[in-house]
Order: C-alpha cells, then sequence, then structure tokens
C-alpha cells in the first residue's frame, strides 16, 4: 500500500477544518457544532458522540474540564475529503503535554467524521 499524503500547512487547511480547531481551541461550542454535518460522529478518548447535541455535551465538557493551550504542529491531506492535523495541548489535565491527531473527514463542506487521538 502507498501512503497519498501531502503535508499542509495551516492556511492550506480546508475553511471548515480550520473554523472549528479555532472554535475548539477558543472553546466555542456554537461555532465549532456549525462545522458538523447533522449526523457527524467524534471518536476521543474511547468515547463515541454521534449527532449534533451529543457531540455538543462532548465538545462542552471537553472544552472547560481542563485549562490548556495548543499548538500546531503540522498536518496532511489523505484524500479530497480527508485530512489530519496534529496539535501539542498543554496544560492542567494527567500527564501536562500530549500530542493529538485530528482526523477529518468532510462530507459536502462539513465534518463528518472526526477522531482524536494521540
Amino acid at each position: 500500500m502507498t501512503d497519498h499524503t501531502t503535508p499542509l500547512d495551516a492556511a492550506d487547511l480546508p475553511d471548515t477544518v480550520k473554523r472549528y480547531l479555532k472554535a475548539h481551541n477558543e472553546r466555542d461550542v456554537a461555532t465549532a457544532s456549525a462545522t458538523l454535518a447533522p449526523d457527524a460522529t467524534v471518536v476521543d478518548d474511547g468515547g463515541v458522540y454521534e449527532g449534533i447535541p451529543a457531540i455538543e455535551q462532548w465538545l462542552a465538557r471537553a472544552t472547560s474540564e481542563f485549562t490548556y493551550t495548543t499548538t500546531f504542529l503540522g498536518a496532511e491531506r489523505e484524500g479530497p475529503d480527508r485530512c489530519t492535523v496534529t496539535q501539542r495541548l498543554e496544560g492542567d489535565f494527567p500527564g501536562g503535554t500530549v500530542d493529538l491527531r485530528y482526523r477529518f473527514t468532510l462530507h459536502q463542506g462539513l465534518i463528518s467524521h472526526l477522531t482524536i487521538a494521540p
């Protein structure tokens, strides 16, 4: 199997992904959820959240549970509607620092699937 990824700068990310990351980093649940397809799914920290209401609850909890900063480390495009963004989070959560990969799948310009994992 051949690796078909293309490195991306933050400025080259799809607009939807940029808006989601900015809103998530700013703890703006309403703006982040506006980037999601109605039937979107998020997988994070062992949980699966399906649909806007469940994802909004997850976002509210995830963005308020700890205080942290994020640093963009890089991104890759895996296809026309798929990209992965790597960010470093530093904060008051257990371990204090983690590099997370945000794997986005887009459908009709909205995020249909997001997996967040180290």
